[in-house]
């Protein structure tokens, strides 16, 4: 079987490293499978870059409708108008599947899927495929019925660029063999609540990794490796732009942390955080803190997690949460809000903790819950790698997009 995968890029950011993980399990399994990209980190030969002018100037051409609205917000919002040079290379390219991933960013305009003949697979790594341009909702359920007086874009005018845009999603995509693989059960029932598809087949495969590489390693040796202390519990958090992507929920860890800092365990935690470097100015958040900046390799970001002692995951929405997976893969539990993608991803005092959402006393009562009971954090660790090792290890997701894909062609 050959199949295709179309994302923006490769290995520079999660939904990319989601895709190429796909792509890097379906080859264990002997598929013939591609990546055709728009930007090319990695040095794996199965992927493809495509360097035509078209390609590069997607990027800031995609953007340009956004200056017509001063008062947006910085919320990332993607119009896909500007045409792409991809159709002409799937053409050429001998896949009986398209897997499509995340292709924003410039990377594929809205119209191109209908050139497509091969049938589709669309793996939801956010919420764009079905909103007018947002990446994430937020409070705004205008997705479920056609958007407009976007909220994201600060517009007040029912026919604006979200409007457009839906409307040309609508117009494209009806009709289409497409099917829907959402990465959760919560990111599933958003797409079905959508205009666009709630009449379309939607599955639920979780994202996957590579468990070998995601594995607890040596906990004196991690932190020697980062420098971290040896006689404290460390907690930790880390996320692409973490600390000022506000749907990361840094804002919500730190009261919470400055809360547990006044409840005992002054002197007993310290703070790790990766993704992000030192700011200038001091950020009060109750313990030392030890940044330790973008990691971006899976040795460094095994290390960091068997490092620390749980993982704080505080995201106000989250499509699934790879840190998260990748946290417990490690065996560290993790502690996250009981809402969204990461509901599917942290089991309820089994592979950590989910506090009310988004309740700050509950998050930090979540972080002692974890660490107080030295016999308890030792079942957490031993259940966090066994549900790794039984739903998000690479050959486990590989065979069921396999089994998908096989349905499709059948």
């Amino acid at each position: 079987m050959n199949v295709l995968h179309l994302c923006e890029s490769d290995i520079d950011n999660g939904g990319a490293r989601a895709a190429y993980r796909l792509h890097q399990g379906l080859r264990s399994l002997d598929c013939n499978s591609q990546m055709l990209v728009r930007a090319k980190f990695s040095n794996d030969k199965t992927v493809i870059p495509d360097r035509s002018l078209r390609t590069r100037l997607g990027p800031p051409a995609s953007g340009l409708p956004l200056k017509l609205y001063s008062k947006r917000s910085g919320a990332m919002f993607s119009p896909q108008w500007f045409p792409d040079s991809f159709a002409s290379r799937v053409k050429q390219s001998p896949a009986d599947i398209i897997n499509l991933h995340w292709i924003c960013n410039g990377y594929l305009q809205i119209e191109t899927l209908t050139r497509f003949c091969q049938p589709l697979v669309w793996t939801l790594h956010d919420m764009w495929p079905f909103t007018g341009g947002c990446h994430y909702n937020e409070c705004c359920e205008n997705y479920k019925v056609s958007c407009g007086s976007c909220p994201q874009l600060g517009s007040d005018r029912p026919s604006d660029l979200s409007r457009w845009v839906w409307r040309r999603k609508a117009k494209a995509w009806n009709g289409l063999n497409l099917t829907l693989v959402a990465t959760t059960s919560w990111l599933a029932d958003c797409a079905r609540s959508s205009a666009l598809f709630r009449s379309s087949r939607i599955e639920v495969i979780p994202l996957g990794l590579d468990t070998e590489k995601y594995r607890p390693h040596n906990r004196y040796f991690a932190r020697e490796a980062f420098n971290l202390p040896q006689d404290k519990a460390l907690i930790l958090f880390g996320a692409m732009n973490g600390t000022s992507d506000r749907r990361k929920g840094f804002h919500l860890l730190q009261p919470a942390l400055q809360r547990l800092s006044t409840s005992g365990w002054q002197d007993q935690l310290e703070l790790v955080i990766f993704g992000a470097s030192q700011p200038e100015e001091p950020i009060d958040l109750g313990f030392k803190t030890h940044y330790v900046g973008r990691l971006n390799d899976d040795l460094s970001l095994a290390l960091v997690y068997s490092a620390a002692d749980v993982m704080i995951v505080p995201s106000v929405q989250e499509a699934f949460g790879q840190t998260a997976s990748e946290a417990i893969s490690c065996g560290t539990p993790v502690v996250a809000f009981n809402a969204t993608g990461l509901k599917d991803v942290v089991e309820h005092q089994q592979t950590g903790y989910l506090a009310t959402p988004f309740e700050t006393e509950d998050l930090a009562k979540g972080i002692a819950w974890v660490l107080e009971d030295q016999e308890r954090y030792q079942k957490l660790q031993t259940q966090a790698r066994k549900k790794a090792l039984q739903e998000f290890a690479l050959n486990v997701q590989a065979a069921r997009y396999l089994s998908l894909y096989q349905q499709l062609l059948n």
